[in-house]
């Protein structure tokens, strides 16, 4: 999944991916009401629009707090203790008992065994043993709420009162709950116990006529056992099929009871917790700021209990308390016009008013153009009446400061059609709301620097700030209750450090220091694609004549980017290549904010080009953009991938006509990267020993991604799933199949994956000239609760388009398949324990591999850095096999998996996530592009002001607007290509 949280590629270079971070080190997760979490990566994937980086999963990002050079180790005088349950003799009893069972099952395979490859190295984790009393016993309840009520602010409420019923103050120290319907307890509550409360708002001294009565009652569900958690995490072989999700979840409400009375819950997981009151504040831009806060998460591990605590960073409002003043603040008015707020700000503002005798706390709908003075409206008493006289006459304890200076509010209700004006000056600015927009590209790079903390950083503010504001530390009721406490020390676990392959190049080989080798020289590619003709296209857009004011400007840049590729050994035409300019664009404007004026003028420059009797189709054309545009280059993209069938590459003029001659030498070398790779050449290969993994039979090694719409975006905009698969047995070359699905349908899951994996099988045979006799696919993006979703819906469907392919003389075509899930967003991380193994940031080194001591108990899974962490704190990728024909060892798929990170096309450094992951995800950030007017921009946040049937209507416009926009997808002549990278 990509949950559209990442933003688009913006060019064709590093740095990030668009308003999004990378994947290495450093960076945060995800964006609008999304935690940040430090360590996504060290940079990301391409914000310059052509160029910059080396192109890596990591890279960029801010300076880390500490200072630069090398960086300590955390706790370096602390004496380790390597648990006794993670001795190798006790490991093997582990894995005789899971022999013994002699499962033959492909799905959930038991851990074969431990990794034994690499330098072993010793590490901490940011896991905290839990201690839980022996027959331990957890009560669990489901609370009803009568009558029922799904606003989610009444039924917060509603818990608030029970809280405060003497009937329940009682219980207070031995219950924790969900806020919603779910209760555990350290003891039994009375039978058929239920508590009826009159409800009242924050505020009021006493209930209303019209008050409702709501009547709490709590069912008794089951009894958790906490032996039978202890046994599964012993490996006992009858324990296998033991769920341990019922009892972890009690356990998460018991241990996050104090951090969900103190702080903010945020994150889609709902382990994410921030305390902007008392946290301090890092300005992003006006009314917006970064503030640290912690996830923690109960995990089981072998023989102990652990609980998962990270550092994380999230966007918050940080305004004056009162609307008027905010307004007044910001007050960018002009001619005369009302002040305002930026609009994304406005729509994340919720505000209080009291005015009518109770606290009543409302989302802002708008932000209106008139004030109080000037809005009139019709009253049943009053007839046409402002505002102002209005609130005069009914609210006169309630005198305006600002009755002509300031707008009036807007704040009609979700299901409301006419508007409910209040002034400004009697909404108050409710304190620690998370900022639930998209950041801005500016707001980003700040979001970046703050988040980018080194390792000793973080493990320290986890063990202090964290441990004290979780209520982890010291113990907290109900924790006290349940006899539950937490270890402030920070697991030890034993590691591995893998040797990289050999990296090889015609007539050469090089290895891999830190994650990286260099290509500068005379070296050439392994196999250098022909280019029998190109075009420079000049966009004439922005500040381009800063940079080219006549053609021959370009004359160094053409000569400088042709002798790169010639230097490189791509065969170029010995004539000059086409140039020509656009017509100069016209801006956005109101009446056209999506610049569509503007695209029509550059398929008009290129069609033109084409239409020339003389002139034949260019192998690609290198586009020349002098100023980044949230439209230009995504409406390129979608021109000549969609329409035209040509190949792109963009370049940046501010970096392409950089006068440092390193600099600029390294830039072109990074975009050679990509032309060599789109137009079906290899880069480079790896050393036999790597690839015999891969190639002792015929294998396809299977990228899968989704990616949803995200913060701003219109409401039914589709997802994209992307499957990419490599059509050689270089596994060098990914074409993609691209479809958009419903968002709701089967959330996560690949609805059209039957058919996309029949052209991926098409295209192997095409070029292999056999079908795969192993499939090895590498699924991102979905959660854990998923993985048996995966075997069910996406599997059988591997399987159909398998069928497809059964004939006379191949009766039976059915290839040996296994799947491997790549999961990023987690919140292990870990700490050198020593300088001789840590880099110089602070960070483990590339190669690392952790299977002991925090992963799962049963599972076969593995965390692996196989990258350099640049800046930041490094993540790792956790990889959880899920199904497994191809049986294999664990230090078969560590080990090739961390090669195979090594043949990332467009990068001459390993790289964070596995190659086809890595490609399934870029090629859904392309589908983004020829989404682009749905993705960016106002979005369709004031859908929500009509009724259900309203909304689902507009939903299905909009879906079937992008559909048409999205047309027949990918242009034919590209579909065999990495028309994406």
């Amino acid at each position: 999944m990509s949950g559209y949280p990442r933003g688009r590629p913006r060019g064709e270079g590093g740095g990030n991916r668009g308003n999004s971070p990378g994947r290495g080190s450093g960076g945060y997760e995800g964006r609008g009401n999304r935690a940040y979490s430090p360590g996504r990566g060290s940079g990301g994937r391409g914000q310059d629009r052509g160029g910059g980086g080396d192109f890596r999963r990591g890279g960029g990002g801010g300076p880390s707090r500490g200072g630069a050079g090398p960086q300590g180790i955390f706790s370096p005088n602390t004496p380790l203790r390597m648990d006794e349950r993670l001795a190798d003799n006790e490991l093997k009893g582990v894995i005789e008992r899971f022999n013994s069972l002699q499962v033959t099952s492909p799905v959930r395979p038991l851990r074969p065994g431990f990794g034994t490859r690499g330098n072993p190295v010793t590490l901490r984790a940011n896991f905290f043993p839990v201690r839980v009393p022996k027959d331990c016993v957890v009560y669990d309840y489901q609370v009803q709420i009568s009558p029922e009520t799904s606003i989610k602010r009444i039924k917060t409420r509603i818990f608030h009162l029970l809280e405060e019923h003497p009937h329940f103050q009682p219980f207070l120290n031995q219950i924790a709950h969900d806020g919603s319907q779910r209760l555990v307890s350290s003891s039994l509550l009375p039978r058929d116990m239920a508590i009826s409360l009159v409800y009242t708002e924050e505020g009021e001294t006493a209930p209303r006529e019209n008050s409702r009565t709501y009547t709490i009652s709590f069912t008794f569900v089951r009894k958790l056992d906490t032996n039978e958690l202890t046994r599964y995490m012993k490996g006992q072989a009858d324990y296998r099929d033991y769920d341990p999700a019922p009892l972890i979840g009690a356990l998460n409400l018991v241990l996050q009871r104090r951090a969900s009375q103190t702080g903010i819950r945020m994150g889609q997981d709902r382990n994410k917790y921030f305390f902007p009151l008392s946290s301090q504040k890092h300005v992003l831009g006006f009314g917006v700021v970064a503030i640290q806060g912690f996830y923690a998460s109960v995990r089981p591990s072998y023989k102990q209990l652990m609980v998962n605590v990270n550092a994380c960073m999230a966007a918050f409002i940080d305004l004056p308390d009162n609307m008027a003043d905010a307004l007044l603040a910001f007050d960018q008015r002009a001619h005369g016009a009302m002040p305002t707020l930026p609009p994304a700000l406005a729509r994340s503002i919720r505000v209080t008013t009291s005015y009518l005798g109770y606290k009543k706390r409302s989302k802002v709908y708008a932000i209106g153009t008139t004030s109080a003075r000037n809005t009139f409206f019709n009253h049943e008493r009053y007839g046409k009446t402002s505002v102002e006289n209005y609130f005069r006459k009914e609210y006169p304890r309630f005198p305006l400061r600002h009755p002509a200076d300031v707008p009036i509010i807007d704040l009609r209700g979700p299901t409301k059609k006419t508007p409910v004006y209040v002034p400004a000056e009697l909404c108050m600015i409710e304190p620690g709301q998370p900022y639930r927009e998209k950041l801005n590209s500016a707001e980003t790079k700040k979001m970046i620097t703050v988040a980018c903390n080194t390792p000793t950083y973080n493990a320290q503010s986890i063990v202090g700030e964290g441990f004290h504001k979780l209520g982890l530390l010291p113990p907290q009721a109900p924790a006290t209750s349940f006899g539950i406490t937490v270890s402030n020390e920070m697991a030890v676990v034993p590691a591995r450090e893998l040797t990289p392959p050999r990296i090889e190049y015609p007539g050469r080989s090089s290895t891999a220091n830190n994650g990286s080798w260099n290509v500068a020289g005379d070296v050439k590619f392994y196999r250098p694609a022909t280019v029998t003709n190109w075009w420079i296209m000049v966009v004439r857009d922005g500040d381009i004549n800063r940079y080219v004011s006549n053609p021959q400007d370009l004359a160094p840049l053409r000569d400088a980017f042709n002798n790169k590729l010639v230097s490189k050994g791509i065969r170029m035409p010995t004539t000059l290549p086409r140039l020509f300019p656009t017509e100069n664009l016209p801006p956005a404007t109101r009446d056209d904010p999506t610049r569509q004026g503007a695209l029509h003028l550059i398929r008009k420059a290129i069609r033109t080009e084409r239409e020339k009797e003389s002139v034949s189709k260019p192998g690609f054309i290198l586009v020349l953009l002098a100023n980044v545009d949230n439209y230009i280059y995504p409406g390129i993209k979608k021109i000549c991938d969609s329409e035209l069938g040509v190949s792109t590459v963009h370049l940046q003029l501010q970096k392409a006509m950089n006068p440092n001659r390193n600099q600029l030498d390294q830039y072109l070398s990074n975009v050679a990267l990509k032309v060599n790779t789109k137009l079906g050449g290899v880069n480079h290969r790896l050393d036999r020993d790597a690839m015999r993994w891969l190639q002792k039979k015929k294998t396809m090694m299977v990228g899968i991604d989704v990616t949803h719409r995200g913060p701003g975006s219109k409401d039914g905009t589709p997802s994209i799933a992307a499957v990419v698969a490599n059509v050689d047995e270089d596994f060098v070359q990914f074409p993609a199949s691209l479809r958009i699905q419903r968002t709701h349908e089967i959330r996560e899951m690949v609805v059209d994956l039957r058919e996309m994996m029949v052209e991926r099988l098409l295209a192997y045979e095409k070029r292999v000239k056999a079908l795969p006799e192993r499939i090895f696919v590498f699924r991102d993006g979905v959660s854990e609760g998923q993985y048996d979703t995966v075997i069910s819906n996406e599997l059988s469907q591997i399987l159909e388009a398998c069928k497809r392919f059964n004939t006379a003389t191949r009766k039976s075509y059915r290839p040996q398949i296994s799947i491997i899930i790549c999961g990023k967003r987690h919140h292990a991380r870990f700490f050198p324990t020593d300088n001789a193994h840590a880099a110089s940031n602070g960070n483990t080194r590339p190669g690392t591999v952790v299977d002991k001591g925090v992963t799962g108990v049963f599972d076969f899974d593995f965390y692996l850095q196989a990258h350099a962490g640049i800046k930041g704190t490094v993540r790792p990728t956790h990889y959880v096999v899920i199904y497994d024909e191809n049986r294999f060892t664990a230090d078969e798929v560590q080990q090739g998996t961390h090669d195979t990170s090594y043949l990332y096309a467009r990068a001459t450094r390993s790289v964070s996530l596995v190659p086809p992951a890595y490609y399934a995800d870029l090629a859904c950030e392309r589908g983004r592009c020829y989404l682009n007017d749905f993705l960016v921009g106002e979005g369709s946040e004031r859908a929500s002001s009509s009724g259900r049937s309203d909304k689902e209507a507009e939903r299905q416009r909009v879906y079937e607007a992008a559909r048409k926009a999205w047309g027949h997808g990918v242009h034919p002549l590209l579909q065999e290509t990495m028309f994406y990278i």
